[in-house]
């Protein structure tokens, strides 16, 4: 078992592309399922993918939903399992995936928070000044909106990746899967003006070759990491809401507002770089309830959900 988690994990990094956070995690899941596998067969011998059944895959997720965790946490750990035991079945290791009819949790369906115009502009403005750490955050603020990027994807940004004349960047997404995405001028000046500020970004760093060439670096002149690009948005937007929002809140916000103006919504799958164009619909189910909700406000003769259903139910009653 080691050694077969060993090589789909030298997979997914080296023939898929996946990002080390991705590879954290499969490995953190596969070793957690490794381990009450092995507690399940009481230590009878070494254990083999061979010996894996649907059973002990269900009575797994059952033990960790009986800890209390969520059920998207249950949902990934069953899809990395089935990755696995996908990947077994290519190779000729396995006859058949034991965890293809294990059933998935049921989700609940949230829609994705989402900045209001109003809001997305005032949270650009925050990083004021023209020293370089201020310059460089309102330049990843504004690349964040303009773009719709992951963070992962802001992270792994090269200068050479921004074509200015033509006003785009080309992102380097899931399984290294590349895409052009346009870049608006607000952006690119925000960019311009935070490179002016630090002409060492191009200078080599001190620790790793590859970081000469990222569009944002630290001050030691390393790339950045997304958990510091979460800290920095973090940091204004507690200015904004008076909690914290996420990037990829800003991915939200891009989809939504562009779908708000009218973007075709497989212009918007393709700038987001989405497989299928059911995960960019839920953007249109956001768009719907602004909609009614501006349409509850301001329409002299509306009638809120709230007071519909209170009608319904009078009426129900006699």
């Amino acid at each position: 078992m080691d050694r077969a988690i060993r090589a789909f994990l030298d997979v997914l990094a080296v023939q898929q592309g996946a990002s080390p956070q991705t590879i954290r995690a499969y490995a953190s899941d596969l070793a957690q399922f490794q381990a009450f596998a092995q507690d399940a067969r009481k230590r009878r011998g070494p254990l083999i993918p061979e010996s894996i059944e649907p059973a002990l895959i269900r009575e797994f997720l059952a033990a960790r939903d009986r800890k209390g965790e969520k059920k998207s946490s249950l949902a990934r750990k069953l899809a990395c399992l089935r990755s696995f035991f996908r990947y077994l079945v290519r190779v000729g290791r396995l006859e058949a995936n034991p965890a293809e009819d294990v059933r998935a949790p049921k989700l609940p369906k949230h829609l994705p928070r989402v900045l209001t115009k109003d809001d997305a502009g005032a949270l650009m403005e925050f990083p004021g000044g023209q020293e370089r750490d201020s310059l460089r955050n309102r330049a990843i603020l504004e690349t964040l909106y303009s773009t719709g990027a992951r963070v992962s994807e802001l992270v792994g940004m090269n200068c050479d990746d921004i074509s200015r004349s033509e006003g785009v960047v080309r992102v380097r997404g899931k399984g290294q899967k590349e895409r052009i995405i346009p870049l608006g001028s607000i952006a690119l000046d925000a960019i311009a003006a935070y490179h002016a500020q630090a002409p060492n970004v191009r200078e080599p760093s001190s620790r790793r070759s590859s970081d000469t060439a990222a569009v944002f670096r630290n001050s030691r002149g390393g790339r950045l990491t997304t958990r510091t690009i979460a800290r920095i948005v973090a940091k204004y937007s507690r200015r904004l809401t008076g909690g914290t929002i996420h990037p990829h809140t800003l991915r939200h916000s891009f989809a939504t507002h562009l779908l708000d103006e009218g973007a075709d919504l497989r212009a918007i799958q393709e700038m987001l770089g989405h497989v299928s164009l059911s995960t960019t619909q839920k953007y249109t189910h956001l768009a719907t309830d602004q909609l009614l909700s501006l349409y509850d406000r301001t329409h002299p003769r509306a009638v809120s959900t709230t007071e519909t259903n209170e009608v319904i139910k009078q009426k129900g009653s006699r």
